[in-house]
């Protein structure tokens, strides 16, 4: 029996890395930057860095696409803003729980969407995600805090994408990464325009913090060029569950770098979301 291929496992684990530390970059820019700009720096640097990469690799960058291309691009550009929100707005770890759980809408959107009824268990898995949810939101909204509802929103829309992303697969992948960057970057320019500033312009002027945002770009870029290339030749189930590894990385950064400690309730509602996305992923084709 033929030995099943390790690296596109190690693909995914470096790319989860990548994004927590993505994460962690951007909540720490949260104090200095008003959320939209961060999120222009990093549409803006990931465009550059994937379609440099595609040109040098002789790839031909993807304009005007295919419409599930395009579908991919919008919904992840949603996605996008929303979970820059919620970065700076809340704990890092909360929010990659929370954007992860897109599986248990695919498991809702399949009915109206798939005409495939969920299973029982596949509803005992919408049930345990809802009552994590709001375990781990209840202390937030206490504080007037509903950014939990906006990371909510960003797994919804990656739901939508993921319905048609198996659709893309022979597009090359930076030339993907350099379509959904260029489609966030305008995204991103009007979410700066619709939605209030509260930090000084100029702050983005200082050193530190053009280091932190290139850093942004630059781990947002390798996050999703790992995350491509392990779906393109690993088994996508069992990759994705290896991506559920970015929660634990952003749990550690948490705890080494705020200080945080996690209560049994926020734990307990990481779990009741963790364990059936892990279980709806295992069981995905």
């Amino acid at each position: 029996m033929k030995k099943e291929p390790m690296l596109p496992y190690l693909w995914m684990l470096s790319g989860s890395f990548a994004f927590a530390v993505m994460g962690s970059l951007i909540h720490a820019l949260g104090s200095d930057c008003d959320w939209q700009v961060i999120a222009i720096a990093r549409a803006f640097l990931a465009l550059v860095f994937a379609a440099g990469l595609a040109l040098m690799a002789g790839a031909r960058l993807v304009i005007l696409a295919t419409p599930t291309l395009w579908l991919r691009s919008l919904a992840g550009s949603l996605s996008l803003i929303c979970t820059f929100f919620a970065f700076t707005h809340l704990p890092v770890s909360d929010v990659l729980t929370l954007t992860n759980m897109f599986p248990i809408w695919v498991a809702i959107l399949s009915w109206p969407v798939l005409r495939e009824r969920p299973s029982g268990s596949a509803w005992v898995c919408v049930v345990s995600g809802i009552v994590g949810v709001c375990l781990i939101q209840q202390p937030h909204i206490a504080e007037g805090n509903f950014a939990c509802l906006v990371a909510l929103s960003s797994s919804f829309t990656t739901a939508i994408a993921m319905l048609g992303l198996h659709k893309i697969r022979d597009v090359y992948a930076r030339a993907i990464v350099a379509h959904f960057s260029g489609v966030s970057l305008l995204f991103s320019v009007a979410a700066l325009y619709l939605f209030d500033r509260t930090k000084e312009p100029e702050s983005i002027l200082d050193q530190r913090i053009l280091l932190m945002l290139l850093a942004v770009g630059a781990a947002a870029t390798i996050g999703q060029l790992f995350l491509t290339k392990a779906f393109a030749a690993g088994a996508p189930a069992r990759v994705s569950v290896v991506g559920l590894s970015q929660v634990l990385f952003a749990m550690g950064f948490d705890v080494l770098i705020w200080q945080r400690s996690f209560n049994f309730v926020t734990l307990l509602g990481m779990g009741l979301i963790m364990a059936p996305t892990a279980w709806l992923l295992g069981r995905s084709r």
